[in-house]
């Protein structure tokens, strides 16, 4: 099971954004950053799309996928 809780990068609120995650301090949804990469987009150009969103964010929630995945292998 993911807990996203354990990230700094990412918070979520029932009032914001429909109480989906989303980039700490920003209204942008963690799953912008992956539907993006999916459709062939790269970090650099997520980071221009979306200029509130910072490398060490997108950094810390791909390290903590990548973690996760290592985990339930």
């Amino acid at each position: 099971m993911k807990e996203w809780e354990t990230l700094d990068a990412v918070e979520r609120s029932p009032a914001r954004v429909s109480g989906v995650w989303v980039f700490q301090n920003t209204r942008v949804p963690v799953a912008a950053l992956f539907e993006n990469l999916r459709d062939g987009a790269t970090v650099e150009e997520f980071l221009e799309w979306f200029p509130g969103v910072e490398r060490s964010q997108v950094e810390a929630v791909l390290n903590y996928e990548l973690k996760m995945l290592a985990v339930t292998v």
